[in-house]
């Protein structure tokens, strides 16, 4: 396994590299991260991790010093996946030119996260813009649990470059809690709240199919459940996964979320 501290050590490594993976992340890996690299690994000659956490896409200054952190873990995990390169670069590594144009979001597309965290899926292109441009990679593997952000940045990359973004299905826990590296800032009493939570949600979406009017049946559950796990909700939406509009239908549809649980924002669909 190559460690690459700078974009030299990209180029010099990357050089005629075929059919090249990459997995992009922001570090403190779980088994989410490790499904999306074994894929990469399977489907491509070589597989390329990033590990950047990048401070344009946190809209919240505490959100991005509190982001779990620990490098000397997710290299061990690497090695022992048998990855053959990993790029951790510093922020001028990848800030190192300005856009000709800023990167904006149309009116259509600010809706759920973008709405909330004004700024953030702008900084998420952007960077996915960047380590693209840099890495040259020939298929990128995402997770689904961000299913706004793989819908955009997979929009946004696949009309500049000739590249393949390969969508893979969440990977839960055994209490059914969509695996992220924000989990770790959650106690065991809030990880079994999320695991209740995150049961009933599955639960509400499947009986959804024989409600009357989903739509009044979305509000009462989320004031339900506010009250009664004590959680503020950012949005509780059914929406068209083809193209995120609001839609009532269950076909093609998913449920999406975002809530704070003791000041921890967790998002999830189903």
């Amino acid at each position: 396994m190559k460690i690459l501290l700078n974009n030299n050590d990209l180029n010099e490594a990357l050089y005629n590299v075929s059919n090249l993976g990459f997995v992009p992340t922001m570090g403190s890996l779980h088994k989410g991260h490790i499904s999306l690299i074994r894929r990469s690994l399977k489907e491509c000659n070589k597989t390329i991790v990033s590990i950047f956490i990048n401070p344009t896409q946190f809209n919240n200054k505490n959100d991005y010093k509190k982001y779990p952190r620990n490098t000397k873990r997710d290299l061990l995990i690497l090695k022992k996946l048998k990855v053959n390169f990993v790029f951790l670069p510093k922020k001028r590594h990848i800030y190192n030119y300005r856009r000709k144009s800023k990167i904006k979001l149309s009116k259509t597309d600010k809706i759920m996260c973008a709405k909330y965290r004004k700024g953030h899926f702008e900084g998420v292109i952007d960077v996915m813009d960047r380590l693209t441009k840099i890495i040259g990679p020939k298929k990128i593997f995402m997770g689904e649990k961000d299913y706004q952000q793989l819908f955009l940045v997979k929009n946004y990359l696949l009309k500049k470059y000739k590249i393949k973004v390969i969508s893979c299905r969440t990977i839960r826990g055994d209490n059914k809690v969509a695996l992220s590296s924000r989990n770790f800032l959650l106690n065991k009493k809030e990880l079994s709240i999320a695991g209740k939570l995150t049961q009933d949600l599955i639960l509400f979406k499947k009986k959804l199919k024989n409600r009357s009017n989903i739509k009044k049946a979305i509000f009462l559950k989320k004031k339900e459940m506010s009250k009664s796990f004590k959680i503020y909700f950012d949005y509780l939406e059914l929406r068209n996964k083809n193209n995120l509009k609001i839609d009532y239908k269950i076909k093609n549809s998913k449920l999406f979320t975002a809530f704070y649980l003791n000041n921890i924002r967790l998002i999830d669909n189903f």
